[in-house]
């Protein structure tokens, strides 16, 4: 790689020839020295490559695209908008957005944001004043592609944000959509996390001779402590109420499966003491910014978020990133536990673990090429195999179960309902399945054996019948003269019966 001409100290971004007024920017936005990825993609990206960027979530890639876009835009004017950048969520938009701004601020470079979940009047406004720079979800770009609010024929660098994340909310048809649109001479920008099979597919496609640069993105950041915590389910909010009136957790981001648990453990936090809030899907634009601008002033000490909010949470100083239910693939760890020890600060990411997420907590671990510390503490179920049923058979895989008792249910093995721990209980649940014939609710009388144990003279084994009392005390009469004998016995007792006649409320006559 050729050296670009300093005019500056080592290490600094004066390195890279960038003009005062971005420099005086990024001395005011407190950066100091280029990170690793900012390092080994702005001198490229200055020259005009297309650029294939590999790092994980936190490590300063919106500087490392957004420095030479305002660069290249700042020194000569074009038709605007001259540069779109793409981003999976509301949330990273407007993130993506604060930062180009407080980065140009010096500058005449301008841009505005396009997504969804609020109405498009104030975005086609700004649109038509001809910003610089775009950033948009997707969907609301093909909206306002269609209408003709936005035209892209001027656009000269494309960026791709959070590309696996895209790929994962199925944005990928939207994605070549947009492309298709784009003028086929332009610079392309894609950064990811993660490096799947169709992040491949989509940068053979898309990228020109790209500038690769990868940053161990498999293995976890050195600023972030892992721990996992064995824990039953039903102690999970209590282990974390212990966490968080820890004196070390300053602010926490605890992430759930489902938008309607997280909005549920926000209000229990609440209830408990905490200034807690959730980001979840179901609430208004406006209800989630000020949602993240709380927990960005200290108004909240507590986020409860789903994965989907996930990539647009940028906050400074989060302590501890707390995974209340496991993620769902390895690289959704990843991108998770990026929320904490950002800017090169400490941070903790904890994990809740129950017997069942094992397997999952494997997967993650080979991912990492490390071993996530346990930590067991009895009290909360961590010191023992839990069950998440009513029985304590629930966890057992169903082999075990089967052993239980010689066949019998889980729940006649438990002991539950006063039955004989050793009795079979047949198809219904009758005094005479439970205990046979010469018991009373399951417990044996007289020294009479278990049903399953008692077999006639002639060497049959007694099978309890699913007709009920009646026919299991036929079956049990004449134990000395075979079992042939008592079903005889037993069909002429019952043809010797009248038949019955239905009453009702009255005796039949």
């Amino acid at each position: 790689m050729n050296a670009i001409r300093s005019t500056g100290s080592k290490g600094s971004f004066a390195t890279f020839g960038l003009s005062k007024n971005i420099l005086r920017a990024v001395t005011d936005a407190g950066f100091q020295n280029p990170r690793p990825i900012q390092a080994r993609t702005i001198p490229e990206a200055l020259r005009g490559r297309d650029i294939l960027g590999l790092a994980q979530t936190g490590t300063g890639k919106t500087a490392a695209f957004a420095l030479p876009i305002i660069e290249r835009l700042a020194a000569c004017r074009g038709r605007n908008p001259r540069a779109l950048i793409l981003a999976p969520t509301r949330e990273l938009a407007l993130q993506i957005h604060d930062d180009i701004q407080r980065l140009a601020q010096y500058t005449n470079v301008s841009a505005t944001t396009v997504f969804g979940g609020v109405k498009a009047t104030a975005q086609v406004r700004a649109l038509r004043k001809h910003p610089d720079i775009v950033v948009a979800c997707p969907g609301r770009l093909l909206d306002l592609m269609g209408s003709g609010d936005v035209r892209l024929e001027g656009i000269e660098v494309l960026v791709l944000d959070e590309a696996d994340h895209m790929l994962d909310m199925g944005f990928l048809p939207d994605i070549k959509r947009i492309l298709a649109s784009l003028p086929t001479r332009r610079q392309n920008l894609l950064f990811s996390a993660t490096m799947p099979r169709e992040i491949r597919s989509l940068t053979t496609r898309m990228l020109r001779e790209p500038h690769v640069a990868e940053l161990e993105h498999s293995a976890p950041l050195e600023t972030i402590d892992h721990a996992l915590y064995p824990v039953a389910q039903q102690r999970k909010t209590d282990l974390l109420l212990n966490l968080l009136n820890g004196e070390d957790c300053t602010s926490a981001l605890v992430f759930l499966r489902t938008k309607h648990r997280a909005r549920r453990l926000a209000r229990d936090l609440d209830r408990a003491g905490l200034r807690a809030i959730a980001l979840q899907g179901n609430m208004s634009q406006a209800q989630r910014q000020r949602a993240m601008q709380g927990f960005r002033d200290g108004r909240y000490d507590v986020l409860v978020a789903t994965d989907i909010a996930a990539r647009g949470i940028d906050v400074a100083g989060v302590s501890h990133v707390i995974n209340f239910d496991i993620p769902g693939t390895p690289d959704a760890y990843t991108h998770r536990i990026g929320r904490t020890g950002r800017a090169e600060c400490s941070g903790k990411a904890l994990t809740f673990a129950t017997h069942e997420d094992f397997p999952a907590i494997k997967a993650i671990e080979r991912k990492l090429n490390m071993q996530i510390p346990r930590i067991k503490l009895r009290e909360f179920g961590g010191g023992e195999k839990q069950s998440s049923g009513r029985g304590s058979t629930g966890s057992q895989p169903a082999r075990s179960r089967r052993r239980n008792g010689s066949g019998a249910s889980g729940r006649a093995a438990n002991g539950h309902n006063g039955g004989d721990a050793r009795g079979y209980r047949g198809p219904r649940d009758t005094k005479a399945n439970r205990g046979g014939a010469n018991s009373v609710n399951g417990k044996r009388r007289g020294g009479t054996r278990p049903a399953e144990a008692r077999s006639t003279e002639s060497g049959r084994g007694f099978t309890p019948s699913p007709a009920g009392p009646r026919a299991a005390f036929g079956a049990g009469l004449g134990n000395s003269g075979g079992g042939r004998k008592a079903r005889g016995e037993r069909r002429s007792h019952d043809a010797s019966r009248k038949p019955r006649t239905k009453t009702y409320g009255r005796r039949a006559r």
